[in-house]
């Protein structure tokens, strides 16, 4: 009996020591580019191309201090922070909405309405692109920020409502007939009772929505044209030379346009991860 015991626990120890060493494995995966190009915004192109593996002399930020002053990275910058952050404010406020209106009445046409939401899912904008650039033309939006907006709300919407309703429907329904037995009013219920307990569940939503929406490059490939209009993505193409590429300043314009994705998800990581799990604990 002992023995099968002491086979058991070794077996559980093995196993366990197997899925550390593959996550760690999938860590330095993961992080193993990240490296690299922080490292190669450090260094000049000979030093790229000679040692792309090897520690920089951090204190050489001539890639920056380039890309800072003798280039659009600020104006492509602002740009990004534009389309992304209008496109998120509309993407949280009419999802959470639909999500709470489906998910807090019964009404009839609920579940179709859902269902038509959740088809969003199946269905590529990016294979109506053409349609897409008719209406933006013919709606005098084309080669215009609002264009990218309503494209990147239409694709984060359905994401939305569908993260949201699930987490809605979760919450006990005495929360709101106490509230209503008090005397509040049906928004002052979404706005002060229950948003609060859907926060994590919109976290999730935004960090779903944003990354793809900072790093898309088709869109503005298609929608814009004017230099002075152009999100990072499409801007840092404008790096890379027919003939020669300064690689420095290309790798210190991905390590500053990354930056800003990583930090959002270092702050909100607790609240992503309480998101994640609280489906489990209820």
């Amino acid at each position: 009996m002992a023995y099968q015991d002491r086979r058991g626990i070794l077996g559980t120890l093995g196993r366990d020591g197997l899925l550390q060493i593959i996550l760690i494995a999938n860590t330095i995966i993961m992080l193993a580019p990240i490296v690299i190009m922080v490292f190669s915004a450090f260094k000049t192109t000979p030093q790229i191309f000679a040692s792309p593996f090897g520690i920089p002399d951090f204190t050489q930020v001539g890639n920056f201090v380039k890309i800072w002053t003798q280039t659009n990275f600020l104006r492509y910058l602002l740009n990004s922070f534009v389309v992304t952050g209008a496109s998120m404010v509309l993407i949280l406020t009419l999802g959470t909405m639909a999500a709470y209106a489906i998910g807090r009445y019964a009404f009839t046409g609920s579940n179709f309405i859902l269902m038509f939401f959740l088809a969003g899912l199946t269905l590529p904008l990016k294979l109506a692109i053409i349609p897409l650039f008719m209406l933006m033309r013919d709606l005098s939006i084309l080669n215009n920020q609002l264009s990218l907006i309503f494209v990147y709300t239409a694709m984060g919407l359905p994401t939305t409502v569908f993260i949201m309703t699930g987490f809605i429907r979760t919450l006990p329904n005495e929360l709101e007939d106490a509230a209503r037995m008090d005397g509040a009013s049906e928004a002052r219920i979404m706005w002060s009772i229950m948003l609060p307990l859907v926060r994590p569940a919109m976290v999730i939503a935004g960090i779903q929505n944003v990354v793809p929406i900072w790093n898309d490059f088709f869109f503005p490939l298609v929608f814009i044209q004017n230099d002075d209009l152009k999100t990072l993505p499409q801007g840092l193409t404008t790096f890379m030379g027919e003939y020669t590429t300064d690689w420095g300043v290309l790798f210190s314009g991905l390590t500053l346009s990354a930056a800003p994705i990583i930090l959002i998800y270092i702050v909100l990581s607790r609240q992503f991860i309480a998101g994640m799990t609280s489906g489990a604990v209820k």
